[in-house]
């Protein structure tokens, strides 16, 4: 069932898909089950799809809207709402802070434009300690990715960045024909809810830069890839193989080196 009449046009320089299925937004809704003490920020709101329901439920919502268009017609519909704060803004560039009178961490939610899901999710990332959950509509490869477990193809460096800060869970799939208009891929909701220690700002950086590494050349051992940077003593130490490939390692491996790493270059 869809809700296709009155959507607003869709600009492709902004990635735009509507979502119009009135059962699949019912099943997100679900999934966020948002209470009204919430702090939400949701990214992207298009035509309201969600926002509208959320905000008659009684919640408080800020949304970032980078469409000058969609900003009047979110405001004509939705300004009334006492708990509404529509920004306009880049979601790249906009500061995930909670703020200064919320008593909670921001529960994000957002139907991501495709072509800048990956930046934005890293973006996301680095503000996790003031993240309580997030709800994210992707492209499936990429909510594939997020999910996936050493030794299979869709495991690499953005599931690390990804794993390494949030449990990671794949909700469900959403057929191209719920959005308007409907994209050539399918897409996937995903659940990423960060864990209660983050990595500190340093040890961070050290993942980044082993992944980047140990992924330049993915079907190489890392004996090749890593074997410059750590000797064959310090992998045996940690219980790590050096015939082992990169999507072999685990995330807990990955910043064991990681540590190794950032303690050397501490020194």
């Amino acid at each position: 069932m869809s809700a296709a009449r009155d959507q607003p046009h869709a600009k492709r320089r902004f990635g735009q898909n509507f979502l119009i299925d009135t059962t699949v937004i019912a099943e997100i809704l679900a999934c966020i089950a948002a209470a009204p003490a919430d702090n939400l920020l949701e990214i992207g709101p298009g035509s309201g799809a969600l926002t509208s329901p959320l905000l008659r439920g009684g919640a408080q919502l800020t949304a970032v809207e980078i469409d000058h268009d969609l900003i009047a017609q979110l405001t004509a519909q939705l300004g009334h709402y006492p708990g509404f704060n529509l920004v306009q803004g880049d979601a790249l560039s906009y500061e995930f802070w909670p703020a200064e009178s919320a008593t909670r961490k921001l529960r994000i939610i957002g139907n991501l434009p495709y072509n800048i899901s990956s930046p934005l999710l890293l973006r996301l990332l680095s503000y996790a300690g003031f993240i309580e959950d997030m709800h994210l509509m992707l492209q499936r490869e990429v909510a594939l990715r997020l999910a996936a477990a050493p030794r299979c193809g869709d495991y690499g460096r953005l599931t690390i960045a990804c794993q390494t800060v949030c449990t990671a869970e794949l909700l469900f799939d959403v057929d191209p024909r719920s959005f308007q208009p409907a994209p050539s891929i399918v897409s996937s909701l995903v659940r990423l809810t960060p864990k209660p220690n983050a990595p500190s700002a340093l040890l961070t950086q050290a993942l980044r830069q082993v992944t980047q590494l140990a992924f330049s050349q993915r079907r190489k051992m890392i004996r090749h890839t890593l074997g410059k940077q750590f000797s064959q003593e310090e992998l045996g130490g940690l219980g790590l193989e050096p015939t082992l490939r990169p999507e072999e390692i685990s995330v807990e491996d990955y910043l064991k080196l990681a540590q190794l790493w950032a303690d050397r270059r501490a020194r």
